[in-house]
Formats: C-alpha cells, structure tokens, sequence
C-alpha cells in the first residue's frame, strides 16, 4: 500500500516546477529586452538632451521690415491754427424802407456785380416821377422863350436867370426821384456767392434790413497768429499751406499777404494773414483751418518713418539692424541694436531725427513694439507699407 501512494505524490508536484520554470524564463527575456531596446534607446536620448543643454538656446530669426535713414532738406515750418475768411463779405440791405415786389435771387446763387436782387414796390415814386419829369418839361419851354426874349432884350436878365433856376430845380427833382427808385432796387455789390434770402414777396422792409448774405469766394483769406518770437521771420510772399479738417486729404496752398504791424500786448502773438486761391469754392469763411508757414532757409534734416519709432514715457528709440559674426562659427547674422532718438518735426509719415542716429543706417521700419535689443532678424521688404510726405487721407 505504501508503494502505491509516493507516485501520486510526484505526479501533483510536476505541474508546480513547471509554472516556476517558466516564470524564470520570462524574467529572463523581459530583462534582455530591456537592456538590449530600452537602455541603447534611454542612452541615446541622454546624449541628445545633454548635448542640447551644453548647446545655447537660440530663437529663429524675426522677419522684418527696413528702411534706410536719409538726410533730406527740409524747409523749417511755422504751424500755426486759424480760421477762413472772406476777401469780400457783406450782407447786402435795403437802402430805403419799402415794401417787397419781386426777389430776383434763388438761395446759395451765384450774382456778378450790379445784379437785382430785390425790387421794392415804387408805384408812388413813378407817380411823383411823371409828375416831377411834366414840371420839368414846362421849365424847360419857358427857360427857352425866356431865352429868346432875352436875345431881344425884351426881359430882364433877372427874369432869366430866374427861368434857368426854376429849370435845374425841376431837373434837381426828377433827379432825386429817379434815384429812389433806383435805390428801390437792392442790387449786388460785387461778384460773390449768395446766402440764404431773410426777406419774402409782400414784406414791408425798413432802412437798413438785412436782405440775404453775399460773399466773394475766391480768394480767400486765412488768419492765424503766431508767438511774438517769430516776428522777424514772417515777410510777404512767404509759402503758405494750409488744411481743413473740414476738406480731408486737400492741401491749400497760398501765399503770406500781411502781417499785423502790432503784437496783442495779452496773448504776446502777432496776427498774420495769407491769400489763397479758391477757384471751386472748397474753403468757406469761418472754418477751421491748419496753417504752415514754409522759411526760405533749408536745412539737412535725418528723416525716418513715424512708424519706425517705439514712443515711450522714459524715452524715444529705434531698431538699428546691423550685422554680427559669430565668432564660434564665423557665420554672420543680422541683430537689433536699440538706439534711443530724439525726435523733432512730422511730416505726414515722416518724422524728423535730431539725435541718436548717422544717415545711411538702416532701420527696422514697422512693427517695433514686438522687438527687444540683441534680436536676430532677417529682412523683407516685399509687402512693406510706403511712407508719404503728403498721405491720403491725412495722418490723424
């Protein structure tokens, strides 16, 4: 009986030594993958970022727009602010009181020198006038028989003279009566643009009332003022240009006709005034208008796009590209240098450079909010906006 239980026992102790065999055998594997796939691998990836860390990080080069600074001359300008007025201006009025017959005008026309513009009712004054002209021709037959009789020494000289009196005095009065109805009719001063009529047909006017708006527009006047310091360099004939905000995009340009022969004593300004041309009637008395008054003197002027500079409260700068070598690898390469400006007068997209910058330099032209000094950038000029002296629309 004993010899028949030890083989059972045997045989439940196989399956054991098998599974713990091949657990030893997967061990075995897993660890030479391991170290024949993950290791090379966790080496190789050591090695690159090791190198990577020894190496600088460097960022790729930023594209930008350039220009080159140039050295332009410049006039040196006077600005100033003032306002349009009329060379000729008037409101035309009714001499004599009367009642209105006819309007003669349509609102906003254009009336020549001599035009009726209103006629007031003259009935009464052509009644007088037939009157007057009737005494008139009487006079005149005895001023001739008088004279005939005098030829004869018929009469006496008195009694001539008396007949010529009384003939200039009734010439005297249809004189004065053609003249009323003459004023009767308000005619216009001189060639200008009409405004908008302030009487009707039917209305009773007195002396003196305003009847419609006349104003000759072209040329026109333009007054500004200017600080006393400037007075010396003001004289007639001097370039004068000026804008409107009314008339975006124009430039009027005219010429310095006067300059006040007294400085106000409260605002320490001298009061000048410049002629324009205005052949279509553009500027219109009582507009603003911006003033430049151009000096004959030039001077050489730095001149770079307003968009070049990167306006701050602790100063004023710009990009300089200028190439560096690098002295590991001697590859050369285009850098930012920021060098802060002074800046002076603008002009349309331009502005004057006073300080900080040599013509010839080049610049990074647009986009330099986005910049920081020591930058590597490259250079593309393809779709680089245009700067203009005169932009349209204005600069505002």
């Amino acid at each position: 009986m004993h010899d028949v239980a030890k083989p059972a026992k045997s045989m439940s102790e196989k399956p054991e030594a098998d599974w713990f065999g091949r657990l030893i055998m997967v061990i075995i594997a897993a660890g030479t993958l391991f170290f024949v796939v993950v290791v090379p691998i966790g080496l190789v990836k050591f090695f690159q970022v090791r190198k990577m860390m020894s190496s600088p990080m460097t960022m790729p080069p930023t594209t930008v727009s350039s220009v080159v600074v140039k050295e332009e001359d410049w006039a040196p300008a006077l600005s100033a602010i003032g306002s349009v007025s009329a060379v000729q201006g008037a409101v035309v009025s009714a001499e004599l009181a009367g009642t209105v017959s006819e309007v003669e005008f349509h609102n906003g026309a254009v009336a020549k020198k001599g035009d009726v513009l209103v006629k007031l009712d003259t009935s009464s004054e052509d009644a007088q006038l037939r009157t007057a002209e009737a005494d008139l021709e009487l006079s005149r037959a005895d001023l001739q028989r008088a004279r005939d009789l005098g030829s004869r020494r018929v009469i006496s000289k008195s009694e001539l003279d008396a007949a010529e009196s009384k003939f200039q005095q009734k010439q005297g009065s249809v004189d004065n009566m053609r003249a009323m109805i003459s004023k009767k009719q308000v005619r216009a001063p001189f060639d200008g643009q009409l405004g908008i009529r302030q009487v009707n047909v039917g209305q009773n006017l007195t002396a003196g009332q305003q009847v419609v708006q006349l104003t000759a527009l072209d040329p026109v006047y333009v007054d500004f003022s200017l600080p006393e310091q400037y007075q010396p360099q003001l004289e007639n004939g001097l370039e004068v240009h000026v804008r409107a905000d009314a008339l975006p995009g124009r430039d009027f340009k005219g010429k310095l006709t006067a300059v006040n022969s007294m400085v106000d004593s409260v605002t320490r300004n001298v009061t000048a005034q410049a002629t324009l041309d205005n052949p279509d009637h553009a500027l219109r008395p009582g507009m603003f208008a911006k003033v430049e008054v151009l000096l004959p003197q030039k001077s050489k002027t730095l001149v770079i796009p307003g968009s070049a500079v990167s306006y701050a409260p602790y100063g004023d700068s710009v990009y300089v590209i200028e190439k560096k070598k690098d002295p590991k690898t001697s590859k050369e390469s285009q850098v930012l240098r920021q060098a802060f400006v002074r800046i002076g007068e603008a002009r349309g997209d331009f502005v004057a450079v006073t300080q900080g910058l040599k013509a010839g330099e080049t610049i990074v032209s647009t986009g330099v909010f986005k910049l920081r000094n020591g930058m590597t950038v490259t250079i593309n000029n393809d779709l680089a906006p245009k700067p203009q002296e005169k932009p349209n629309p204005v600069d505002s």
